[in-house]
């Protein structure tokens, strides 16, 4: 009917997003993560089969290659192996565990307690760090520089623990080293209950001579990590510098991207849930860079490095820096922002261009995780307050279509009076509208703007480690992967795995039955376009939203299900018909055969 061309041209233009969204982003990720795993078996087979390689060029803070390290033959070795190559101080923390490299004071084994690499508990913890001779090298390492052959500590200085060889959120270590040439150093390393690492280094010039001394840092890792295509996602390079945000991809191309001049900040590499940063000490003016290479082993770093400086003859000073390596938790990463003064570290978790709606919506969905104890009915909680918050809209808009069907019998006497001539009935339409004080687009605006809402669920659902592997109930053990059953297996009573294009799960298929009833709650238009459109688009949506995650289906059939109640008692209390029952009749109707 005309009343409800807009409404229907709006869920069309919803179709069309989607529609993009599928194949412009959902299909190019999944094509682009099955290139990553290919490249990455690729890569291990080759692995596999030499026993040395190139050890990798390595950058100092300048981007230029540390002298002697490059084409130096070293064996790769497996993680244990590497390991066990050299002395370590014990990590020991209530969400970490792994052990700091005496040689080069290297963070360069860690994994995370309470991750898993998938929903099974009994599945290997996730490994953040690995050691620099192993393949998927990832390391924290700070240092310095200064004049040539002074024997600064670097990756290869031998460290000395002095007490204390268990580092716990209790008990820091000390570690020493004493240079040739009269420097000694005194680095204590002490790590929160969370994933902040506090290095402070003491140094101390001994000698009666001045000595050039720069501090540096940076964080290496060798491999790509599989990067989910599109916008909605940022892995790579990241920090905020004076308080800009800078982010690059991992690019084999790139060229180094500095940043000089910076007096305040962080930097660091970015998975979609873990992450390694560096924070230099406030105030203190120095230069960073993102940089790669491919020159023996690629390698990725982001670095930094002080203005030069120099340490006096007798004079002591001491640098103070953090470092953090863990899971991007929301609270805890928000807490270091805010009681750790570090500027804006809370991008560090990708919010996003919606992330006004992303972050207050996360931070509604946890509170309510809290109260429920679990995050699928958090999701629902969350679904009935964005449902009250578009109440008055919502009411607007259902009270105007029943308006609308109100007039109907006056718009049809208007049809049969102008007939074809579509001007002029389409100026009485307007005037009609006016008279009755029906706005005819108010079927678009609930449409448009929950348009946004989705898509910032969506992005909270996506990236948020909160959701990674967080239940709901029966089948659905991660509300943040597809809904794992299939109509075409009857749901894992045929022991069959179909293609991913028919991985047609329950909720989708709740979702698609909900959206079905939704639009059964209107007349089916005459437009026998927009009828095809009224009858297909349930489908069509319950194939696309297959590939989605469960909690954003289960968000949407909850919204439709409201959606049908809230109608329903608003078309009722205008006094408009519920076409449900009648449409549901016409469609299932058998039409008489013509003689």
């Amino acid at each position: 009917m005309q009343q409800n061309r807009n409404y229907y041209l709006a869920i069309v233009l919803s179709v069309l997003i989607v529609f993009v969204w599928q194949f412009f982003y959902m299909g190019p990720k999944m094509e682009t993560q099955r290139q990553i795993e290919e490249a990455r078996q690729a890569e291990l087979a080759k692995q596999q089969k030499v026993e040395q390689a190139t050890k990798p060029v390595v950058l100092d803070a300048t981007g230029q290659p540390v002298p002697g390290t490059e084409g130096a033959n070293v064996t790769v070795v497996t993680r244990d192996q590497a390991l066990a190559q050299s002395q370590r101080v014990v990590i020991d923390t209530p969400k970490l565990s792994g052990t700091i490299n005496l040689t080069g004071a290297r963070l360069d084994d860690l994994k995370l307690k309470n991750y898993h690499e998938t929903v099974d508990k009994s599945s290997p913890l996730i490994t953040l760090l690995n050691p620099g001779n192993t393949k998927d090298g990832y390391f924290v390492e700070l240092g310095y520089t200064g004049a040539l052959n002074a024997g600064l500590p670097s990756m290869s200085t031998k460290w000395t623990v002095d007490g204390n060889s268990k580092l716990t959120p209790e008990t820091p270590v000390k570690l020493t080293y004493k240079t040739p040439a009269g420097l000694e150093f005194t680095r204590q390393i002490s790590v929160d209950s969370e994933y902040m690492f506090q290095v402070a280094d003491t140094v101390k010039n001994t000698s009666a001579a001045d000595v050039p001394l720069t501090p540096y840092g940076r964080i290496v890792r060798y491999t790509m990590p599989e990067i989910a295509a599109g916008y909605v996602l940022h892995e790579g390079y990241i920090g905020v510098l004076n308080g800009t945000l800078e982010e690059a991809d991992f690019d084999r191309e790139m060229a180094p991207v500095k940043h000089p001049g910076i007096s305040d900040g962080w930097f660091g590499i970015t998975d979609k849930y873990w992450a390694a940063a560096i924070v230099p000490p406030k105030g203190v003016t120095f230069e960073s860079s993102f940089n790669h290479t491919s020159t023996g082993q690629q390698l990725f770093q982001a670095d930094y490095r002080e203005a030069s400086g120099a340490l006096k003859a007798g004079e002591s000073k001491t640098f103070d820096t953090r470092v953090f390596a863990g899971a991007k938790e929301v609270d805890v990463v928000d807490s270091y922002d805010e009681q750790g003064q570090i500027t804006d570290f809370y991008k560090l978790i990708d919010w996003g261009w919606f992330e006004i709606i992303t972050r207050p919506m996360f931070k509604l969905m946890d509170w309510l995780y809290k109260y429920f104890g679990n995050f699928g009915l958090a999701i629902l909680g969350t679904t009935v307050i964005v449902k009250l918050l578009f109440f008055p809209i919502a009411n607007r808009q259902y009270a105007s279509m029943a308006k609308m069907k109100m007039l109907q019998p006056k718009m049809e006497e208007l049809k049969a009076k102008l007939g074809d001539d579509k001007m002029a009935l389409q100026t009485a339409m307007m005037g009609l509208y006016k008279e009755e004080k029906v706005n005819p687009l108010a079927g678009c605006w609930p449409v448009l703007l929950q348009i946004p809402v989705f898509f910032a669920l969506y992005k909270v659902i996506f990236i948020t480690i909160e959701m990674r592997h967080a239940p709901f109930y029966g089948w659905i053990h991660d509300l943040s992967a597809p809904d794992p059953t299939t109509l075409f297996n009857l749901f894992g009573l045929i022991p069959w795995t179909p293609p991913h294009a028919l991985m047609l799960g329950v909720w989708p298929i709740i979702m698609g039955i909900t959206m079905f009833v939704q639009m059964r709650m209107n007349p089916t238009p005459p437009d026998p376009t927009q009828a095809m459109i009224f009858n297909w688009m349930p489908l069509i949506f319950t194939f696309m939203l297959a590939a989605f995650p469960a909690g954003l289906v289960i968000y949407w059939a909850w919204n439709n299900t409201l959606s049908v109640l809230q109608q329903g008692i608003i078309m009722k209390r205008n006094g408009a018909k519920i076409e449900l029952f009648d449409n549901l009749i016409r469609l299932f109707r058998r039409k008489p055969s013509s003689a």
